[in-house]
């Protein structure tokens, strides 16, 4: 495909979007903004963007999306309650995984992809359900990782969103490629910072 022919396919899109769908993408790269740099504010921002998302996937009938969306909504008032929940009323620092939170994700990954992969081979007619599935269990865990403040969560993260890029380009969903392809690039960024953040509240705390 060349590039008149992208940029004719992104406008496109665009103009079919419904003011819901576009109002759930601003709130959600504001959210991911304010990930990166650490902010509380990432989580009402990202719930807003969360609940217009399920507003558009309802009306489109695509009750799927709008399950998994309940998980994100579910993850991420989790994680609001978790960043401030210590004896202080402080955020909980940055940590790294152990080894409990990676046998964690791993079961979050192996037991929702097969979950999935299921649902969709029986249930619809999904013509990806092993791409499909993927991609949803590997953000789940990046979400639960995020929900506790671990550095790795950008890693699990961009994982799903290094398959999600040519998954949406496969389907010519070409604007929500873009976007996941910008939040592939933030990812890294996020990830470089949330380690400098650690490494300045280890040596704080020294």
């Amino acid at each position: 495909m060349d590039f008149p022919t992208l940029f004719s396919s992104l406008e496109q899109a665009f103009q079919q979007t419904s003011w819901l769908e576009r109002l759930s993408v601003i709130f959600g790269v504001a959210q991911v903004l304010l990930s990166k740099n650490n902010k509380l504010a990432n989580y009402p921002v990202g719930i807003a963007g969360i609940l217009f998302g399920m507003a558009a996937y309802f009306g489109a009938k695509l009750y799927a999306e709008l399950l998994l969306n309940g998980y994100y909504l579910a993850m991420s008032a989790y994680g609001w309650w978790y960043w401030t929940s210590n004896a202080q009323k402080e955020e909980q620092p940055i940590t790294s995984m152990n080894r409990k939170d990676a046998v964690i994700v791993v079961s979050i990954v192996v037991v929702g992809f097969f979950i999935l992969f299921g649902a969709l081979s029986q249930f619809t007619d999904s013509d990806v359900p092993v791409w499909d599935a993927w991609v949803s269990c590997t953000a789940w865990a990046g979400m639960w990782l995020l929900a506790r403040r671990k550095v790795e969560n950008w890693l699990l993260l961009n994982l799903s969103n290094l398959f999600a890029i040519p998954l949406l380009v496969y389907k010519e969903l070409y604007l929500f490629a873009l976007l996941t392809t910008f939040l592939f690039v933030i990812a890294f960024v996020g990830f470089a910072k949330w380690r400098r953040i650690m490494k300045s509240q280890t040596a704080h705390h020294a």
